[in-house]
């Protein structure tokens, strides 16, 4: 079978399965421009429109059933609408008289120890209103305590919608430069070339060729900020870690782990308990939210400090004299920050998860387990790659993906079809996109995704 024609097949028999989606999005179309909110929300020939979510199912405009695997991306760690949230949420509410104070708060400590308790190197944090934020706020924390003015970042690895990151998330192969020295290639429109000489690019799991470029730059560089499981899915090998946090100790570079991603998601204590190692900073967000916007940072009590207004005075201190010492401050604020309806659904969903992380983590190797199997009866090379409950399907003939530039040997076309097979066989995820679990998947659910497999896989090998 041609590849190409079969993928045009597949695409074809989902949007007749999807004529709702397709007319709603002319709709959408008329208020956002492109139709979404978020241009990840997007894809080829048009998104799926959903009109209700429950347990481990969307149901879309059309009335198609799905079983969820994208999750929100990896938030909703127990799904759609659990009640022990909702019941969370209501309380909260009904016992504040309000769902925000905009004043200090008791949830914003019960939230705090608790956070501190899993992830020991988060001596004080700060909230914000989502991942995004949360990693713009690592980075000026770091540029403020080092009074450097550079992060390095790795090659393929994403940290929010701000300037100073949009760079070598998804760079065309052909404008990559060199695998020991990549070149720094901006992503977004309106990113002004400035960022290019001023975010370091870096190459994901070698440790040689990073701590080279570290040691050359360590005068310049304030932090060094990674995806300790690049995508959610291709882990950091555990020699690689441990080198770079010894580099970064020596170079005095910070050291912060973006785990909005992988939060909750490894383990409790995510990735830094997985590798056992403690970052100067953290950047939280996603599955801690419960469903709703939310980020966290936090890191060494002296490096998060420079943020207090009681260091000096704040941009907002009226009382202020003439000569104004605001700018001693990292400023940081939020009308949202620490929202304690937010902080509530985030609380209930971590005390589910003490009692139930386990079994999601059996119930995501059942069904890595089962695609392995599926293709392997067919006689197709692949790796489905991740940790804890959330991983990806990747088509490749080799031994192992450690980066960027080895995942975009894999077939992406191959995968793309089965992906619009499975849409059309109820389930979902965004084409290409990794797989997330939550506590709600279970055994009946494994079993339809796997029925489904066998059936896409009968039909392409």
């Amino acid at each position: 079978m041609d590849k190409e024609d079969g993928l045009n097949r597949a695409i074809k028999k989902y949007v007749e399965k999807t004529p709702g989606s397709k007319e709603f999005l002319s709709q959408t179309n008329e208020v956002m421009p492109g139709g979404v909110t978020a241009n990840i929300k997007s894809f080829d020939p048009h998104p799926v429109i959903m009109k209700k979510g429950m347990g481990a199912y969307l149901y879309d405009v059309d009335g198609n059933e799905y079983i969820d695997y994208l999750l929100s991306y990896g938030a909703l760690m127990h799904g759609h609408g659990h009640p022990e949230i909702n019941k969370a949420i209501h309380t909260q509410i009904e016992e504040d008289g309000t769902s925000l104070f905009g004043t200090p708060h008791a949830l914003e400590v019960k939230m705090g120890k608790k956070i501190q308790a899993l992830y020991p190197s988060l001596e004080l944090l700060r909230y914000t209103n989502s991942g995004t934020e949360a990693t713009l706020l690592a980075t000026r924390m770091a540029y403020a305590y080092t009074g450097k003015n550079k992060i390095a970042k790795f090659e393929g690895h994403y940290h929010g919608g701000f300037d100073q990151v949009l760079l070598s998330v998804n760079p065309p192969i052909d404008e990559v430069g060199l695998q020991h020295e990549p070149n720094a290639v901006i992503e977004s429109r309106g990113v002004d070339s400035y960022h290019e000489e001023h975010t370091v690019i870096l190459p994901f799991n070698d440790l040689e060729a990073a701590a080279n470029i570290l040691s050359k730059r360590r005068d310049e560089i304030a932090a060094v900020v990674l995806e300790p499981v690049q995508g959610g899915f291709i882990p950091a090998e555990q020699s690689f870690m441990d080198g770079l946090r010894k580099v970064t100790e020596e170079l005095d570079i910070l050291l912060i782990f973006d785990e909005v991603k992988t939060g909750f998601r490894l383990g409790l204590g995510g990735a830094q308990a997985f590798y056992k190692i403690n970052p100067d900073i953290t950047a939280l967000g996603k599955v801690v939210g419960g469903g709703f916007p939310v980020g966290m940072v936090g890191g060494k009590k002296e490096i998060m400090m420079v943020s207090s207004p009681k260091a000096s005075s704040d941009v907002f201190d009226s009382s202020q004299s003439l000569k104004s010492s605001a700018k001693d401050v990292l400023f940081h604020s939020g009308t949202y920050n620490g929202h304690p309806t937010i902080l509530a659904a985030g609380l209930a969903t971590i005390n589910l998860l003490e009692k139930e992380l386990h079994n999601v983590f059996a119930v995501t190797n059942q069904l890595k387990e089962g695609i392995n199997k599926l293709f392997a009866k067919r006689g197709v090379a692949m790796q489905t790659i991740g940790l804890g409950s959330i991983f990806n399907v990747v088509i490749t003939e080799q031994d192992k993906i450690l980066n960027y530039r080895q995942l975009q040997q894999s077939n992406f076309k191959i995968r793309k079809e089965i992906d619009f097979r499975l849409l059309c066989e109820g389930i979902y995820t965004k084409p290409l996109n990794r797989y997330s679990l939550s506590t709600v998947h279970g055994e009946k659910e494994i079993n339809r995704t796997l029925d489904a497999y066998d059936r896409v896989l009968m039909q392409l090998f």
